[in-house]
């Protein structure tokens, strides 16, 4: 039987409500880790499991400094204490972000997946309980060997890369755009991949050799018919950031205004990413901003380029080098 570790973060996954009919109020952090498995005793025929509890807080609390933490304890269970795989509960809200993190600088190609809930554990047609029993199942699955961050919900199995949530409560929420799952979790309860990620990630990536003890601070500003560039000029004179993403109109534009702003920027030293609000499609270098020497964020949502940003400014603030990692992870 194989050894899985449960690193257990919170979310709605952990929460209770009211009632069970309570699908919206409910509170985060009351259920810990292993109270999942005293609910699913079953989960121990499948793996050894052992349980470490990070925090048990909604996914809205977390910070880069939960992702190290986790990284750090990923990389002891899986790399020294010789675990086979490792299951990560959080709460849905950020639960692509950190999986995204954990995706670019893990040093190991053991299986690592991420699951959440989109409602309470004990709730009216909860999809915890399943949704806990299919990650288990992929964590064991050899073929998940290899294939970076994985997230599991809804019977699905998506690349950490691809995934967002898409929906406030529906329980379909995470989505890989057009690319699509990487395979699923079948009523024999068997894991079927039909897909496998191709871009660089955990073992493959240059961030996985890196110690890592902190991130330079990275903030998304949205775009909008008639935005200003006031936002952006707040940056300007602040030396506690380091990198900017736009979360562009269409294509990755943005204003005239904003233009100025961001160009001020780039010439204080500033980098700057250019992503899409719109959710699907490669944002790529157009003449029109080519004076710019701005980075090209491809099919990244801004959450995840901020991501990648961070990690590259750990490397260099050479624009054209952070470009090749944008066109590499």
């Amino acid at each position: 039987m194989k050894k899985i570790a449960l690193f257990s973060l919170g979310g709605t996954i952990s929460a209770k409500g009211i009632n069970y009919l309570d699908l919206k109020d409910y509170q985060s952090g009351l259920l810990t880790g292993e109270d999942l498995l005293l609910k699913l005793p079953n989960l121990q025929q499948i793996a050894d499991i052992d349980v470490v509890q990070i925090d048990n807080v909604s996914s809205t609390q977390l910070t880069s400094i939960h992702w190290i933490k986790l990284k750090e304890q990923i990389e002891e269970y899986l790399n020294h204490k010789n675990y086979d795989g490792i299951v990560v509960t959080q709460g849905t809200s950020t639960l692509e972000e950190t999986a995204y993190f954990i995706h670019l600088t893990v040093h190991s190609d053991k299986p690592i997946v991420f699951v959440g809930a989109q409602r309470p554990f004990d709730s009216i047609s909860s999809d915890a309980p399943l949704n806990l029993v299919h990650a288990f199942l992929v964590a064991t699955s050899d073929e998940a060997k290899g294939n970076g961050v994985l997230v599991v919900s809804n019977g699905e199995i998506h690349s950490a890369r691809d995934v967002t949530k898409t929906n406030t409560y529906k329980l379909e929420t995470f989505q890989s755009s057009i690319f699509g799952c990487l395979g699923i979790i079948d009523v024999d309860f068997s894991v079927q991949f039909y897909r496998a990620p191709i871009r660089k990630h955990t073992f493959s990536s240059v961030f996985s050799n890196k110690n890592i003890n902190d991130l330079p601070n990275v903030e998304i500003i949205y775009s909008y018919a008639g935005a200003t560039g006031e936002q952006l000029k707040f940056f300007q004179n602040n030396n506690s950031y380091k990198g900017v993403v736009i979360a562009g109109q269409g294509a990755g534009r943005f204003t005239k205004l904003e233009e100025e702003a961001i160009n001020h920027l780039v010439n204080y030293g500033i980098v700057i990413v250019r992503s899409s609000r719109g959710g699907h499609g490669r944002v790529v270098p157009i003449e029109a901003y080519n004076q710019l020497n701005l980075i090209s964020g491809d099919n990244l949502t801004p959450q995840k380029a901020r991501i990648l940003l961070m990690l590259a400014l750990t490397l260099t603030k050479n624009t054209d080098e952070i470009q090749q990692l944008f066109n590499q992870y």
